[in-house]
């Protein structure tokens, strides 16, 4: 059913004869615009992430030029909207003490300018979860128009994927296994293009989970940032949009639990991102649907990892695409789907993947021949974790899954720098590092943290792999027998911040258990003997951040923002 143009948002602003929308019109037409260019069509917002200091959205300025091409093809009249860039490794401390920046700068974009529809431009780890939140919040017609990955890496020979093979030769360069000229050659050659990173790290995953609950063009989120098939794509959305504003198909009626359950089968199918498990649940609060770990861990439990890419694997994104992408996997664990899904082309998870097919049955596997016995997630509890925390078994050394050892805790991590080389470091290979005040409120923002570098003396030794434990997040393309998201955080006084070194610690991933051998009369004495620690903000938005965010199982969104919002209020 096709509204008329009269009953569209952009019309309160355009459509009156009165003084302020002479205004509007007047100040359209000192642009260089006719009247007839915006007069009586929807208005299709276009939210670009494009940076000078975001490479994985380098071309997204360029590809912009060409979603107005499909909006204007269809009818619409564009307006391009610059937001926070947030690209990762750049920003500080933290890109995900700015995602809910982002998230509101995205529902305030929309709710005071006159947009009927919204192409949300962006890919990088935080700002597809960053335009999901605000989109839902504000329930406008929206299409999620990913920024892609780049081209696959190689380096002598080997695959090389971002962040995967950084620190992996990093390690090696600390071992004293490559030269400060094999390092310096490494910097220029192991990421070859424009585009997000090329393993099924944050970016990938997030934008995956995008097109698993609808938000997407079929096939959109496994195309390579430079393929001329991503361009193709920015013309479709474009013109996608016009339609979805006519339809009225808005957020909410694609976002439903089985949507979203949806996106956990191929999240963990993937080998998807931990830093998933923090957004998820953030999405599905905005559109008032409570997301659990425990959900997460049910659907992970039963779910093979099938997508043969690094970290879990040996390939990158752009095999993938070849493979037959996104559609491929999905139409793998079809049975497991709710396929009347709806998506934003119109049609049903169902009828767009009934045609995929895999093409390559070592990149895509078949659900009889995972990739490994090793889940993407595991969540854990017990008297250090609460609330949860998560590893990712996938991406972990199977001997220490269920592991015991003496605990090496460091209070921050500018301790842990600083004496994590020491060669009279008292640590061995089967110490488990901690680090605590890494969480939301303690870093703040829950930076990547959690890979705790391995001690330099153990690395010569050849150790490549310790238990470690952390309250804040890891790279989706790192790996590692890391424990993470510790919830509550050690900054607001949970478990975390009671343990000392010489505790010993007994993780057991099969019993999604995580425990110190601590007495409980001992931790209440060390707790009635805990101060908590100074914010570490006085001012800004950082200050903000401290006294709203939610804890980690819930997603990490500000309080105040949490659920679906309050009806539009008039804008005169």
């Amino acid at each position: 059913m096709t509204r008329p143009i009269s009953e569209l948002r952009s019309q309160r602003w355009f459509a009156a004869n009165d003084f302020r929308s002479f205004g509007h019109r007047q100040r359209l037409q000192q642009t260089g615009l006719r009247r007839e260019d915006f007069m009586g069509k929807p208005v299709i917002g276009i939210i670009n992430t494009w940076s000078d200091i975001s490479p994985c959205h380098a071309h997204l300025r360029e590809r912009a030029e060409s979603v107005k091409r499909g909006i204007v093809a269809a009818g619409g009249h564009p307006i391009e909207m610059p937001a926070l860039s947030l690209g990762e490794v750049m920003v500080k401390p933290s890109t995900m003490m700015y995602r809910n920046f982002l998230a509101m700068e995205c529902e305030e974009l929309l709710r005071s300018h006159p947009i009927d529809g919204v192409v949300l431009m962006g890919g990088c780890d935080k700002t597809t979860p960053g335009l999901l939140m605000g989109a839902i919040s504000m329930d406008l017609p929206a299409i999620f128009f990913p920024a892609g990955p780049m081209l696959n890496g190689q380096w002598r020979g080997e695959r090389t994927g971002a962040g995967t093979h950084t620190k992996k030769y990093w390690e090696e360069l600390r071992a004293g296994n490559i030269t400060q000229a094999d390092w310096i050659e490494l910097e220029g050659r192991m990421t070859r293009s424009h585009g997000t990173c090329n393993t099924m790290g944050t970016a990938s995953t997030m934008t995956s989970i995008a097109e698993a609950l609808g938000f997407t063009l079929p096939g959109a989120s496994s195309i390579p940032a430079v393929d001329s098939a991503h361009a193709r794509m920015a013309i479709a959305c474009g013109e996608r949009c016009v339609a979805m504003v006519l339809e009225d198909l808005k957020p909410s009626r694609l976002l439903t639990r089985a949507s979203f359950q949806n996106a956990l089968v191929v999240y963990m199918a993937l080998g998807g991102s931990t830093n998933a498990a923090v957004h998820l649940p953030a999405m599905a609060g905005r559109a008032d649907i409570k997301l659990t770990l425990a959900d997460m861990d049910a659907v992970s439990s039963a779910t093979p990892v099938l997508a043969n890419l690094y970290p879990s694997g040996k390939f990158l994104m752009e095999d993938l695409f070849f493979a037959g992408g996104l559609p491929a996997l999905m139409h793998k664990v079809s049975s497991r789907l709710a396929l009347d899904c709806l998506t934003v082309n119109g049609k049903t998870i169902g009828e767009n993947i009934a045609q995929a097919r895999c093409l390559d049955d070592d990149i895509i596997r078949d659900i009889d021949k995972p990739i490994g016995e090793g889940k993407t997630l595991a969540v854990l509890t017990g008297n250090l974790a609460p609330d949860g925390a998560v590893i990712k078994p996938s991406a972990a050394s199977p001997a220490l899954l269920k592991h015991s050892g003496r605990a090496l805790v460091f209070e921050d991590h500018a301790e842990l720098s600083a004496r994590i080389d020491d060669p009279d470091l008292d640590v061995d290979a089967s110490s488990v590092l901690v680090l605590r005040n890494a969480g939301p409120v303690g870093a703040p923002g829950m930076p990547e943290w959690g890979n705790l570098p391995i001690p330099k003396k153990l690395l010569a030794q050849g150790v490549r792999d310790m238990v470690r434990i952390s309250d804040g997040r890891m790279s989706g393309t790192h790996y590692g027998t890391c424990v993470l998201h510790v919830a509550p955080e050690s900054a607001v006084g949970g478990p975390l911040a009671l343990i000392t070194t010489g505790d010993i610690v007994d993780l057991d991933v099969a019993a999604r258990s995580l425990n110190m051998r601590v007495s409980d009369a001992e931790l209440a004495a060390r707790r009635a003997a805990w101060k908590k620690p100074a914010q570490r903000y006085g001012r800004s938005y950082a200050l903000l951040y401290q006294r709203h965010v939610s804890q980690a199982d819930r997603g990490c969104d500000f309080d105040f923002l949490e659920g679906r919002g309050a009806p539009e209020p008039p804008i005169f």
